[in-house]
């Protein structure tokens, strides 16, 4: 190992700075390059600020670099879902029936700026306006494009690390050697698209709806969910096919807009005065699941975060999961500094399954969202397992085991939560009401499944 070592992370996004600032704490010299200009420094387009919800896994690398505290005076907390039925009637069912468990709603805008400045702090160099467009992952050259003067540069580092997110030029450049190499590459589109709308605050500055919830809507093939902002507002995500009558591709004038929110989600009309603008002026984006292999290439180059598996955002861990990816390979990194070879092969053998899960999981759960948490079955599975959570702590529904518990990998939560889930469901459907429920029988039942598991 040497600390002259050189590293270069290409994409300042969420995990780029994050990956830079723990790198250079670990004595490196880091650069970090991002194709945009400096966020700090320009207006941010309309309609790409979704917030995000930050858990657990995504809070020990934020500690570890010391913006924990920082980060989470800017969150509202979210200890539930507050679903809103057609009728316009609300019931909140909870994340976890344990005290103190929610998830933090956080600007995706201010959090990357709390990490750039954080990264900054620490001395890294950030370069901007700064496009990758190749790189040669034996020689470990990065080529750049100044976006300011047009001029191409060729950077050396012992190290790259690809953070460029979906679009990532750094696994498109692994691609280009596919044969060489045997990159596998998917790329997934769900037939749904979103757009984003806004709550504002109410005339005296307060929340129009309860703050301390993730709302949403559910309306069978399509839903809204709304998330809570510091300022009273929420950031309000329609979610909904691009197909049909009233698909996204077919309402495109006020009238066909306005029936289509007057028919499913009358209730929250009244708080969006804004609806129309908001519908007309921001762009319809399109939800799609990356998965490639391998993560690395020649012992240089590593790809992290959503470069490597961009998931949906339905189980909220898109962020929270390339936040842990940059624990796992920091963790191995420390058992051999400098050894690239072996840490980058290490990393990918032990991250790759728990990034399929989390993926597979994030699909699973739109359909949850969007359609199942009406179900009878499904509240009083829901009921259950918040018994179950309040009288036996070492219980975790498949939701607490991906959220709050960190220590339990992706894929893990992800077999044992459907096994739970699918006993559960069946329990219910065999009984009436779940208020005379033999919770210790149950429990007792639910701990030989888990052995089977663990």
């Amino acid at each position: 190992m040497s600390k002259s070592d050189k590293i270069i992370v290409v994409g300042a996004g969420l995990s780029g700075p994050l990956i830079a600032a723990m790198m250079r704490k670990r004595g490196y010299e880091v650069s970090l390059y991002e194709s945009r200009p400096d966020m700090r420094k320009v207006e941010m387009a309309a309609g790409r600020s979704i917030n995000l919800a930050l858990s657990d896994r995504g809070l020990i690398p934020l500690d570890e670099i010391g913006v924990k505290e920082e980060v989470m005076a800017t969150t509202v907390p979210m200890y539930g879902r507050m679903i809103h039925d057609n009728e316009g009637n609300t019931r909140l069912s909870r994340y976890s029936g344990r005290e103190g468990e929610a998830i933090n709603s956080v600007s995706r805008a201010g959090l990357n700026i709390q990490l750039i400045n954080k990264a900054e702090s620490l001395g890294v160099n950030v370069f901007y306006n700064e496009k990758c467009v190749g790189v040669d992952h034996k020689k470990g050259i990065v080529n750049f494009k100044s976006y300011t003067t047009g001029i191409e540069s060729d950077v050396h580092a012992d190290l790259i690390i690809g953070a460029d997110g979906f679009g990532s030029a750094v696994r498109e450049s692994m691609y280009d050697n596919h044969r060489e190499t045997r990159f596998s590459f998917s790329q997934d589109y769900l037939s749904h698209g979103y757009k984003e709308l806004h709550i504002p605050p109410g005339d005296d500055g307060s929340f129009r709806i309860d703050k301390n919830a993730l709302h949403i809507w559910p309306r069978g093939g399509h839903m809204v969910i709304a998330l809570p902002n510091e300022d009273g507002s929420f950031t309000v995500t329609l979610f909904h096919s691009f197909d049909g009558d009233e698909g996204f591709d077919n309402l495109n004038d006020d009238k066909s807009i306005m029936a289509f929110f007057k028919k499913y989600y009358s209730d929250i009309l009244q708080h969006m005065p804004d609806v129309l603008t908001d519908f007309n002026e921001n762009p319809t984006g399109n939800l799609a699941t990356v998965k490639c292999y391998p993560w690395q290439s020649n012992g240089r180059s590593i790809l992290i975060g959503d470069s490597a598996h961009a998931v949906v955002p339905f189980y909220g861990q898109g962020m929270n999961c390339s936040f842990e990816d940059c624990s796992v390979f920091t963790k191995i990194h420390d058992e051999h500094p400098g050894n690239w070879k072996w840490i980058l092969e290490t990393y990918q053998q032990t991250r790759k399954k728990d990034a399929d899960a989390i993926g597979d999981l994030a699909v699973e759960n739109y359909v949850e969202m969007r359609d199942s948490v009406a179900h009878p079955d499904f509240k009083e599975k829901r009921e259950l397992e918040m018994k179950l959570e309040a009288t036996y702590p070492d219980y975790k529904s498949k939701y607490s085991m991906v959220t709050f518990s960190p220590e339990i990998p992706y894929s893990m939560a992800m077999n044992l939560g459907r096994a739970q889930d699918e006993f559960l469901l069946n329990f219910c459907s065999k009984i009436d009401d779940v208020s005379g429920v033999d919770i210790a029988s149950l429990k007792e039942s639910l701990d030989v499944l888990k052995k089977q598991f663990v």
